[in-house]
């Protein structure tokens, strides 16, 4: 007869499947987490944040020479476009001006042809076809801008007038123009021909205007008031 152990059956023993050794029955322990996983080293944080503040480092030094290109390119387009403006002006101021030189040239060439009308016109000879002529060359003159001056008794101003005869006439006061030989013309501002004149200046030893002489009598008579009256005797 076989003994028994008390306490201990053979439902109490593990299951082994057939073929697996006795090692294979024991419960494995779970493995233990690595400590190096999930977390960074300190070392790895610290280069990491280092070369981040490289890298904007270098981004900011860039986006500094790059606005700094832009601010050079914009004066250089604004150079530009000032000096196109001043060669603009320039030209446009030249044409101008090559154009009042021709127009001048041209109705200077012209002046001795209006001098023959105004003499025409004077001893009633413009009449007929020749009138019609000669009004229409006078409203393209007009129109190109020449401008016809001089008359009797303005004063002389040599800037303008250019006097042919000299005399001399009690019924001045200051040198005038007492006769228009040629008219002068100009276009705009600028003269092309002075207004050749016959001029009188005032008599020497000439009587004061009644008005002077009047003038005179009173300023006398004041005196002579202040005085006490003239001299007796």
């Amino acid at each position: 007869m076989t003994e028994e152990t008390p306490g201990f059956s053979e439902s109490d023993e593990p299951d082994v499947p057939s073929g697996a050794t006795p090692d294979d029955a024991e419960p494995k322990a779970a493995p233990s987490p690595d400590k190096g996983e999930g977390a960074a080293p300190a070392g790895d944080a610290a280069s990491a944040g280092a070369a981040s503040a490289v890298q904007n480092v270098g981004m900011t030094a860039q986006l500094d020479q790059v606005r700094m290109a832009l601010g050079e390119r914009t004066a250089d387009l604004q150079r530009l476009q000032a000096e196109y403006q001043n060669y603009r002006r320039r030209v446009e101021r030249d044409r101008v001006t090559v154009k009042e030189v021709a127009v001048a040239g041209l109705l200077t060439e012209l002046l001795p042809v209006l001098d023959d009308i105004g003499r025409a016109r004077e001893h009633g000879e413009l009449v007929g076809g020749f009138k019609s002529v000669a009004e229409s060359l006078e409203v393209v003159a007009a129109k190109m801008g020449l401008q016809q001056f001089g008359k009797e008794g303005e004063p002389f101003d040599p800037t303008i007038h250019e006097a042919l005869m000299h005399s001399y006439a009690p019924d001045v006061t200051e040198t005038t123009c007492v006769a228009i030989l040629q008219p002068g013309y100009r276009i705009g501002e600028r003269t092309i021909r002075p207004a050749r004149v016959a001029v009188a200046e005032p008599q020497p030893g000439a009587q004061p205007a009644k008005g002077e002489s009047s003038k005179g009598g009173e300023s006398a008579a004041a005196d002579d008031k202040e005085s006490g009256g003239p001299d007796e005797g």
